[in-house]
């Protein structure tokens, strides 16, 4: 008999964040910010699962209260401020493994991604099955080309990355995308021979610049609940 293989949503969602305090769980437009995230995994239907991985009772309770799974504590080992994500998700999975629920198919769902839509996810699981690559995850572009750039040199003078490009124009360069952190589709298998979360061969899951903003200092947070309210006003 053939084992069942599962589709699992794993939020990661660390305690102690010291730039926003309570990040992933401190009100965003009246909502705890990991509960955009539950949310949309939710709304997608594609998931047997939505796992919270963290070191934190009180982040556990808001997951739990949103419907979210908190079948373990992250251990301390996996809590600190060096911590990348795809030891995190090796441990999740293999958890998953040696509890009788192992996963086919992963997403990684950032805590701190309040404009992550269901059918962006859905997309992504599209597109990895699809293209039968290792990862998908969200891209958007540059708002400049980033081959006119400019450094400052140790002298203080102004210098192009990519002189080259001095009199190209914009529209002759071609288009540049930069990581979204929303959310990364991941083949398990795959993953687990080799723990990365950009594959040789990953695809894009491509969103307007509108849905995006990274979120790391209270600036951030600001600019962010601006452009969420500006989003929910057009929607309505």
């Amino acid at each position: 008999m053939t084992e069942r293989t599962y589709t699992v949503a794993i939020i990661p969602a660390r305690g102690g964040s010291k730039r926003i305090p309570n990040k992933n769980i401190r009100a965003f437009s009246g909502q705890p910010m990991i509960s955009y995230s539950i949310r949309a995994a939710q709304d997608s239907g594609l998931f047997d699962r939505i796992l919270v991985s963290t070191d934190s009772e009180e982040i556990a309770t808001t997951a739990k209260t949103y419907g979210a799974d908190v079948p373990f504590m992250r251990p301390a080992e996996l809590s600190d401020d060096h911590t990348a994500t795809a030891p995190v998700l090796t441990h999740a999975l293999n958890w998953l493994e040696q509890s009788g629920t192992p996963a086919s198919h992963a997403c990684c769902i950032y805590a701190t991604a309040p404009f992550v839509r269901a059918q962006d996810i859905v997309q992504g699981l599209n597109t990895l099955q699809d293209s039968g690559s290792a990862s998908a995850f969200t891209v958007t572009s540059f708002a400049f080309p980033i081959f006119r750039a400019l450094e400052v040199k140790a002298d203080g003078a102004l210098a192009m990355f990519w002189p080259e490009h001095r009199l190209t124009r914009s529209q002759d360069l071609p288009e540049a995308y930069h990581d979204a952190g929303q959310f990364y589709w991941l083949d398990v298998a795959r993953f687990l021979e080799k723990p990365e979360l950009y594959s040789a061969d990953s695809r894009p899951v491509i969103l307007p610049r509108y849905l995006v903003q990274d979120i790391d200092t209270p600036e951030d947070w600001e600019t962010a609940e601006y452009m969420h309210r500006a989003l929910m006003r057009t929607e309505s």
